[in-house]
């Protein structure tokens, strides 16, 4: 994993690395005597206690027995997966497949009570329709050279995983920008249906939709990247290279702090109706 551009990510790994190299310090291992005895070149030693980088499961129980800490293991062994589980690049996330991707995280938001969503570029994933998803999807697939392209199967999974919208329990607080309604990411048909599913779903008494009109004259905050609000407790970022994580409360109180703002800039009801008609209307 390379160096996270988001501080919670690079603190939970530094928390890994000073772990380890406090316990080759009580040990009395120097950085090169550590390295002889786990079998690999001393500058391993000092990536990873610099947090250059992620030490495997295997390094980590090499490291604790050069340093008589075998007791260690598990506990590090967690951390270290949990920190490189906040910044994981879409490679390898897709490994498995687009479809795959779509249930990765079943717990996430059947835990969830409170959604807030903002997007600047696309209609929030919890709302798409399959056509809509599988355009998106398919242009992913490609992008990334994909050797399946299984989007169209993964749209249907996107849709089944959007169910939890019509389930007890949660409440959703959708922010678009305008002009997010107007990028065709599918065919003119596809597009229709979806900003007509928009404004259904946008009705339903558990959804608050709010639209950021292009027009309009003063914003606090300039259109700003698509991020995830899961209750107060995790910020998902999505960057072209990977998904950040973000669980440290400092930074979700700043992204709650930009929706709060993004969110009063909006407009709802009859005038967000209206600004998706329009979008519709634009397809003809």
């Amino acid at each position: 994993m390379p160096i996270s551009p988001s501080s919670s990510a690079q603190v939970a790994r530094e928390v890994v690395a000073h772990r380890l190299r406090d316990l080759r310090k009580s040990a009395g291992l120097t950085v090169t005597e550590l390295a002889d005895l786990c079998g690999w070149h001393h500058a391993k030693t000092s990536r990873i206690e610099n947090a250059r980088t992620a030490p495997t499961a295997t390094d980590i129980r090499l490291w604790c027995r050069a340093c008589d800490a075998v007791d260690q293991v598990d506990g590090l062994i967690g951390q270290s997966l949990h920190a490189e589980s906040m910044y994981t690049e879409w490679r390898t996330q897709v490994r498995a497949g687009l479809k795959a991707l779509q249930g990765s995280e079943p717990r996430l938001f059947q835990d969830t009570q409170m959604f807030r969503v903002y997007s600047s570029s696309l209609v929030p994933g919890l709302l798409q329709t399959e056509g809509y998803a599988a355009g998106i999807l398919g242009m992913s697939a490609r992008f990334r050279g994909l050797a399946v392209d299984d989007s169209e199967a993964a749209a249907r999974a996107r849709v089944d995983r959007s169910q939890v919208i019509h389930e007890p329990g949660h409440r959703f607080v959708f922010v678009v920008e305008e002009a997010a309604l107007h990028y065709q990411v599918c065919d003119a048909e596809a597009m229709a249906a979806q900003l007509g599913y928009v404004l259904t779903a946008g009705a339903l008494p558990q959804v608050s939709l709010g639209i950021i009109p292009t027009s309009v004259s003063t914003r606090e905050q300039w259109p700003r990247e698509t991020f995830h609000l899961y209750d107060d407790r995790l910020v998902s970022v999505e960057l072209v290279s990977a998904r950040v994580r973000i669980t440290q409360a400092s930074e979700i109180a700043l992204y709650l702090r930009a929706f709060e703002q993004l969110r009063k800039t909006a407009v709802y009801g009859a005038d967000a109706r209206a600004l998706i008609l329009r979008a519709i209307e634009a397809l003809h």
